[in-house]
């Protein structure tokens, strides 16, 4: 499976079988996990057979069922550290994908006291992915326009429209695709909304853009 099909495939799941994560399945994930640390000043840790962080009255607030795996998603404290969760914990949510996992970002309804990590002083704990093999493989969601996420001048170049198509299906708390991408000549803005977790929402639609738009044409608004 490719990026761009696991992007359009991949939708939350919140209830899990018991089918374990084979070593070798895990041994890809860790792959990304330690390229995205080493690229992003990331911790990111997977945590597997650890059903402690979803057991209590959190979790079931949250309609979680047999969450016994998950991703803690720990960065260096900063400015930034919100968006690079998202950034590089939606990159290892579609390798997840491309490996016939299923996943749900989880920014509160789990016991965040019982997560099996290591967080050191000069970081933070922001959320988890739940991860394993769905009951299901979850539904898709209802998305804005690409008018109403995108702000260009002149007529939209295809590149653009591609990115916009895949920031569509980047998945953002309860649905809420607070976000803004503003094209002005080859330069793109990316802007969170006021809105619960839209930094976070923002560094995910940021990956999902530039695996649509490709990286030629365009860079980034500094």
């Amino acid at each position: 499976m490719d990026i761009l099909t696991a992007m359009k495939e991949r939708h939350s799941v919140r209830s899990y079988t018991d089918k374990k994560i084979s070593s070798e399945i895990q041994c890809e994930l860790r792959k990304t996990i330690d390229e995205c640390n080493n690229e992003g000043n990331m911790n990111i840790q997977l945590c597997v057979d650890e059903p402690n962080a979803f057991s209590g009255k959190m979790a079931h607030y949250g309609n979680f069922k047999n969450v016994k795996n998950y991703i803690a998603i720990i960065g260096k404290k900063g400015d930034n550290l919100d968006e690079r969760c998202g950034y590089y914990g939606e990159k290892i949510v579609l390798k997840a994908a491309q490996l016939g996992l299923n996943t749900c970002w989880v920014a509160l309804t789990y016991s965040k006291s019982k997560v099996k990590c290591t967080v050191n002083r000069d970081e933070k704990l922001v959320c988890v992915i739940a991860i394993g093999y769905g009951e299901t493989s979850g539904i898709s969601r209802k998305t804005k326009t690409i008018e109403e996420l995108s702000s260009v001048e002149g007529e939209m170049p295809e590149w653009f429209r591609k990115g916009m198509e895949a920031a569509q299906l980047a998945p953002t708390a309860v649905n809420q695709q607070k976000f803004n991408i503003i094209l002005k000549g080859n330069e793109v803005k990316a802007k969170a909304l006021m809105a619960f977790y839209s930094k976070v929402d923002l560094g995910i639609v940021k990956y999902h853009f530039e695996i649509g738009a490709g990286s030629n044409g365009w860079h980034w608004a500094e």
